[in-house]
């Protein structure tokens, strides 16, 4: 079935926008980071696997698929991903980790250049510039003073850089490789990652905490956010879903503001306003791209 071109970008947006309460799930939690890794995994994976396995018509292909070496990539990817950024938001300052994982546009506009020969234009690389900046004016611009650099910044920003590398590398190998059975590669490397993670903890520990959010955020968000993120890569270039992905930056900090109270400073709403505000035009001009190009076609 055809889709309208602007079917991937939409569909991003819808992604990107679910994930956005995952942070303030993560703070009501009051878990450790290999604690979360393992909650958010098992129940991640628990879910996508379980949608594979009632909804698939090919499990045959889908398997063999998933032994293939782009198959092992995208559960690479999916295992990093969740290792990372947990155990980055343990140990490191926030504000250096959600810096570094800014970066996943620019990944994946090199990413889609050097693996697909895809064309970066340079209206995405000024919303590029311009998302950065509002990310680093809402992440830093409160801040002045309070994060220096020393070994646990460092190894945050590194793991924050791994993220987006990750992200960017999964966007882009599912949009080369359009067979991919997005659910079950997922769903394998999130069970790996909250597999991992239980270990590292000790079952014993794993209940210590709030286990509700993680199992909302773990069922719910992670898996809806994920897999749409994931399927609108195979019909808009990798740099559009990692571009919209920067929404979770910058607006799952007003969530927890909303619901756990916590002061929003106004270097952060500004930022925030910077970010959505060059979303906003950037995919207004895309549908006017997309629209005249309709037109010109007939």
């Amino acid at each position: 079935m055809r889709r309208h071109p602007l079917f991937g970008l939409g569909l991003a947006l819808f992604g990107a926008l679910v994930l956005t309460p995952d942070a303030m799930l993560m703070r009501l939690s009051q878990m450790d980071g290999l604690q979360m890794m393992g909650w958010r995994g098992l129940c991640m994976g628990t879910v996508m696997l379980t949608g594979w396995a009632f909804l698939s018509r090919t499990r045959r292909a889908d398997i063999a698929a998933a032994a293939t070496g782009f198959g092992a990539m995208i559960v690479l990817c999916q295992t990093l991903n969740s290792g990372l950024f947990s155990m980055a938001i343990a140990s490191a300052p926030v504000a250096v980790v959600l810096f570094g994982v800014a970066t996943v546009p620019v990944f994946s506009a090199l990413f889609g250049w050097g693996l697909l020969g895809e064309r970066v234009h340079l209206a995405t690389w000024i919303t590029i510039a311009a998302v950065m900046t509002g990310i680093g004016i809402a992440v830093f611009g409160g801040h002045t003073g309070e994060i220096g650099f020393d070994r646990a910044s460092a190894l945050g920003a590194v793991a924050g850089l791994g993220v987006a590398a990750v992200l960017a590398l999964n966007f882009v190998v599912l949009r080369a490789q359009p067979g991919l059975p997005i659910a079950l590669l997922i769903g394998l490397g999130a069970l790996c990652s909250g597999m991992t993670g239980t270990i590292l903890t000790g079952t014993g520990a794993m209940p210590d905490g709030q286990i509700w959010p993680m199992v909302l955020t773990g069922a719910v968000v992670l898996p809806i956010s994920f897999f749409s993120l994931s399927f609108a890569a195979r019909h808009t270039p990798a740099s559009n879903v990692s571009l919209l992905l920067l929404l979770e930056t910058v607006l799952g900090p007003l969530w927890v503001w909303l619901i756990l109270d916590e002061t929003a400073s106004p270097t952060m709403l500004l930022g925030g306003a910077i970010v959505v505000l060059s979303l906003a035009v950037y995919l207004l001009n895309e549908r006017r791209v997309v629209l005249r190009r309709r037109r010109s076609l007939g």
